[in-house]
């Protein structure tokens, strides 16, 4: 049989979709990928991706970059958000905070910034810092309403010397 896949009568591999940002290619603004992407060149902005984003060797991001596995092989200057993995090769150069369910650091990589790592912390990935915000106003906010009913109610004191009285 001359095709891998029976569903795939063109004989296309299933690797999935990636797009490549060549070594010679110069971006600025912000970039959205349904699937994959490879950063060889320079950008500037923000990529946000559903699969993996790949920095490559010798690329240059200053960008904000959230995708479900990042792996950064070249230089990134801004914060990177991995829902799932963030790898960081030998030749990997990152100044900014790293947020991930999983880190992998490689000897040889640099890093300058702040570190959120764990399943908490890839829970958290998947929302901007307003949706963050919102949801833990109400952690800080629950013990207030129950302090000021408990502050209103008879202490436990008056009402055994009330109870005994009668």
């Amino acid at each position: 049989m001359s095709n891998q896949n029976p569903n795939n009568p063109q004989g296309q591999t299933n690797t999935p979709e990636l797009t490549v940002i060549g070594a010679d290619t110069r971006i600025k603004g912000e970039m959205f990928f349904e699937k994959s992407a490879r950063i060889l060149g320079h950008f500037e902005g923000k990529i946000t991706a559903q699969g993996e984003v790949q920095i490559g060797n010798g690329a240059n991001c200053n960008a904000a970059v959230e995708a479900e596995q990042i792996i950064v092989d070249g230089s990134v200057q801004g914060p990177l958000f991995a829902r799932d993995r963030l790898t960081l090769t030998k030749n990997a150069q990152v100044q900014g905070d790293l947020t991930a369910g999983t880190l992998v650091v490689s000897e040889g990589a640099s890093f300058v910034g702040h570190c959120n790592v764990g399943p908490r912390a890839g829970d958290m990935t998947g929302q901007t810092s307003q949706q963050q915000t919102r949801n833990t106003a109400p952690l800080t906010n629950e013990p207030k309403p129950n302090i000021t009913t408990q502050l209103d109610l008879t202490p436990p004191w008056a009402q055994e010397a009330n109870s005994s009285v009668a």
